[in-house]
């Protein structure tokens, strides 16, 4: 004689569990599809935005971000130069082939300057 199944696919008899059958497993599946899906605005939606230092300028001026992506300054030139924006960042040094990363957190204009080279100035717009 046969146990009773559930409807999963299990064993019912004697505390006996079983690998459930294809009810089970695509239950399973749609579960795992679900909690994924639910994580998933929390990891791999913010950008990386590229800033190249070279010239004595910054390529783009400007550049336009959300709140949680990451600028990086690369630094092309043959001499340092900083990315600060007054109250907000201050790469400090950045040396010649060397680069400095900045995550954005809140909205607004952030004009910046080289402190080396005033003349060299930026922006960052977080939406």
């Amino acid at each position: 004689m046969k146990a009773p199944r559930s409807a999963f696919g299990a064993s019912t008899s004697r505390g006996r569990h079983q690998r459930p059958g294809k009810a089970g497993s695509a239950v399973a599946r749609a579960g795992l599809f679900v909690v994924a899906l639910a994580a998933a605005p929390c990891a791999g939606w913010a950008a990386t935005h590229d800033v190249t230092i070279e010239g004595m300028k910054f390529e783009p001026a400007e550049v336009t971000v959300r709140a949680g992506d990451t600028v990086v300054w690369h630094n092309k030139d043959l001499v340092p130069h900083t990315a600060t924006a007054a109250g907000t960042f201050d790469s400090k040094e950045i040396g010649p082939g060397k680069q400095w990363s900045w995550t954005a957190r809140k909205p607004g204009r952030q004009p910046y300057v080289c402190t080396y080279h005033p003349g060299m100035q930026g922006t960052v717009v977080v939406q």
